[in-house]
Order: C-alpha cells, then sequence, then structure tokens
C-alpha cells in the first residue's frame, strides 16, 4: 500500500459519504427490520470490519429489529459530526477534542460511549533525516494541524508538556488527506496526526513518531456519538450496538491478526509488510470502547478546559450534558 493511492483512496470515499448522505433515511429494510441505523463503513480493519464481513453485527442488531446501512467510510469527525446534525448518519466515531469543537457549534448528537487514549498510534511525526530530536527542537519551525481536533491537541499537549512556548512554533492548518504530501515536500517540518494516517507513514515514508501520544500524556479519547433524535427513538438499538463494539473489540486486543485485512490482504487499502505490523501493535494495544465513566467525564472536562486556556474554543465547553449512559438503556422498550 502506498501512501498516495491511500489518501487517494480515503479522498474518494469522503466524497462517496458525502454523497450517500443525500439519501433518504428508508423507515423498513428487505430483512424485515424497522429500523435501519447508518454506520460509517469500517474499511478493511477492526472489530465492524470482521462484523460487517462475518454477519455477526448484522445478528446482534437483528436481536432488536434493527438493520445496517453502511455511509461511505469512516474518517475524520468535524463532517462525521455534520452529517449527524443533519439526519444523514446515526453514529460515528471520533475524538474528544473533535466532538467539544463541533458540539460547542451545535449539538446535534450525544456520546455514549468511549475509548481509553491512544497510546501508540497518534503522535507528532517527522522525517526520520529532519535532525529533529526533542519537541524542545520543534520551536522555530512548521506543525501541520487540522484545527480544533486530535491533530491540534497533540501538538499543544507536546508543546506543554515540554514547556516549549506555543507561539515559538507555526502551526499549518490542512486537512489531513492533504498533509502528508505538504510534509514529504519539506514545506513543513512535522504532522501531528492519528493512527489512520501515521501508519501508513511510518511504514513507508521514512518518518518517525517524535512523541506519541502515551509520552505526552494525551486524554484524547475516543468517543462514539449518535444523533439525538435516533437515541430518542430507537434506544434499544443504541445498546446493542454498544454492546456489540465492547464485546467484539475486547476480542480484538487478544487477536487482532483476525482484524486485519478483514475483506482484501492486497490493494490500496491493505496492510503489509512494516504497515501491517504497525496495526497489528496499535490494535493489540486498543481498549475495547466501553460505557463512560466519571474518570473519563473528568478527562473530557480538562481537554475542554485545556482548549479554552489554548484559546482554540472560546472558553470551557461543558460536555456533560451531551453525554448518555449506555449501560442505563438496558430497560428502555
Amino acid at each position: 500500500m502506498t501512501v498516495t493511492r491511500a489518501l487517494a483512496l480515503a479522498a474518494a470515499l469522503s466524497l462517496t459519504a458525502v454523497v450517500s448522505a443525500c439519501s433518504s433515511h428508508p423507515a423498513a429494510t428487505d430483512s424485515g427490520a424497522s429500523v435501519t441505523i447508518r454506520i460509517p463503513d469500517p474499511g478493511n480493519a477492526g472489530a465492524l470490519a470482521l462484523g460487517k464481513k462475518d454477519g455477526s453485527l448484522d445478528a446482534a442488531l437483528a436481536a432488536v429489529g434493527a438493520k445496517v446501512e453502511w455511509t461511505g467510510s469512516a474518517g475524520p469527525f468535524a463532517p462525521a459530526a455534520q452529517e449527524l446534525d443533519n439526519n444523514a448518519l446515526d453514529v460515528a466515531e471520533g475524538s474528544i477534542t473533535s466532538a467539544i469543537a463541533a458540539l460547542a457549534q451545535k449539538p446535534g448528537f450525544k456520546l455514549f460511549a468511549a475509548i481509553a487514549p491512544d497510546a501508540v498510534g497518534e503522535g507528532i511525526l517527522v522525517k526520520d533525516n529532519s535532525g529533529i530530536k526533542t519537541v524542545a527542537d520543534l520551536a522555530g519551525k512548521k506543525v501541520v494541524v487540522w484545527h480544533g481536533g486530535s491533530s491540534e491537541y497533540l501538538l499543544l499537549q507536546a508543546l506543554a508538556r515540554n514547556n516549549v512556548p506555543v507561539s515559538s512554533v507555526q502551526r499549518v492548518y490542512l486537512q489531513p488527506n492533504q498533509s502528508a504530501a505538504v510534509l514529504h515536500s519539506g514545506q513543513v517540518d512535522a504532522w501531528a496526526t492519528w493512527a489512520s494516517f501515521s501508519i501508513a507513514e511510518r511504514a513507508e515514508a521514512g518518518e518517525h513518531f517524535l512523541a506519541t501520544g502515551g509520552e505526552i500524556g494525551s486524554q484524547n479519547y475516543a468517543v462514539w456519538a449518535v444523533r439525538n433524535e435516533f437515541a430518542q427513538q430507537h434506544p434499544a438499538v443504541v445498546k446493542a450496538f454498544y454492546t456489540y463494539l465492547h464485546d467484539a473489540e475486547a476480542k480484538q486486543a487478544q487477536q487482532p491478526e483476525n482484524y486485519v485485512n478483514v475483506v482484501r490482504a492486497s490493494g490500496p487499502d491493505a496492510y503489509e509488510g512494516r504497515a501491517r505490523d504497525l496495526e497489528l501493535e496499535f490494535l493489540r494495544a486498543s481498549a475495547p470502547t466501553s460505557a463512560i465513566t466519571d474518570a473519563d467525564k473528568a478527562a473530557f472536562a480538562q481537554v475542554s478546559k485545556f482548549f479554552a486556556d489554548q484559546q482554540v474554543t472560546d472558553g470551557v465547553f461543558d460536555v456533560t450534558p451531551h453525554l448518555l449512559d449506555v449501560t442505563a438503556l438496558e430497560q428502555a422498550k
């Protein structure tokens, strides 16, 4: 898998997601299920990819009268949040950093589950021959980030953790699928990003992590969001989807080999060689999707305050009213 082909595929699938978002939400399905839950396509790795292939997700949802409609591809959370707000998507995964930014603009969804911060797959990438050895070396340099999400958070957290003045580093704002080419060309010195992009870069592009999420004390939880109206109307479906994710991802961490190259072993989205090794490391280290705890809520509040302190957001945003206790949905009818 080449970086260029992988990024081209990501861009194409993002376009597919937008096109799919224009379709209406069916009231019934061919299987007789009365509810359709629209989920971004999981691609070629992970628990949802295997669940899509082997039918286990279909079976879990059929038990509560629901069926999946796959809409485009999983990607950055900002566009997915817009689709949730516009009734074009029912659930989506993103980062707490992106969720805070989206909720502050238009709270059209709630967060119902969380995944502990990624310690190995996200961080700040630099070229192997860059001469940049420490986070302090970023002073006077340009770093590409995407505004208001994981990317910008990782850079700012790294700078704060290493007492590097924010003003000494120039942030270059680009979309994730534009960032690799800019780093390759030498127009920037580093790129703060996450596993969806970092694995291909580290495998093929002669780059490595200057600092990982784990090394900078990242609290960048992944979160699952559900459209408000869908959660109100179909709590049992949300519960069933959550339970499936939690159980499947617990198995994924134990046997990650079963969750890589789920659909195909070759092609632009296949994991080969070092990329496969890095994806296995990422899956092995990933915690399962879990209900949001009080400790998670405290971490979300700290992230919100950090973004406000760093002037990424206008003031501290309280996420609490936008959290859903998925465990309480067990009694829902």
